[in-house]
């Protein structure tokens, strides 16, 4: 997986390309907690289930479907003066589905692990997309000091912070122009 670092600072930056006008202190807040949140299923190693349980790390929780049950569950709770389907309540849909469905497809570009259950609860398998240059983040803090922690971190900057940094300079550039 992408560090918790890496999965927020898409949240920072989704949000700051979102076209969306006068947004709210808890979009922010949502925007760093949502792309994270998958991983709270990391818990399933410490309570003992099996790496390919529908409940384990990688499994339910980082499927398509969740994040779009999450998604909703956001805008009925934290958005619910939100005139329901008008065009902002269903951009603000739109933009909590992809950054909760972005933890999942990230992490089927990583090298490690077995997989993600992108389509969980309708078909559990795993995947993996074909290309994956990601270097698959350690579970645990220390591991984070180690030669693989600094691999992760450059491989990260690499394929998700540079063309973050990228994306906002443009699109800071087009808004300007046009």
């Amino acid at each position: 997986m992408p560090t918790v670092i890496t999965h927020s600072i898409v949240g920072l930056i989704a949000g700051k390309i979102m076209p969306v006008k006068n947004l709210p202190r808890r979009f922010w807040v949502l925007s760093l907690i949502l792309p994270v949140l998958p991983d709270a299923d990391i818990i399933s190693f410490y309570i003992g289930l099996p790496y390919e349980n529908f409940w384990a790390h990688r499994g339910f929780f980082h499927s398509i479907p969740f994040a779009f049950i999450l998604a909703l569950t956001v805008m009925f709770l934290f958005f619910r003066r939100e005139k329901y389907f008008s065009r902002r309540w269903n951009s603000l849909l739109i933009y909590f589905f992809v950054l909760t469905a972005s933890h999942g497809l990230f992490d089927a570009l990583t090298n490690g692990g077995l997989g993600i259950a992108l389509f969980s609860p309708f078909e559990n398998s795993r995947y993996f997309f074909p290309f994956r240059p990601i270097e698959v983040s350690p579970i645990g803090v220390k591991a984070f000091f180690s030669l693989w922690g600094i691999r992760v971190i450059l491989s990260e900057m690499l394929w998700f912070w540079l063309p973050g940094i990228i994306l906002l300079l443009s699109m800071r550039v087009f808004r300007r122009r046009y």
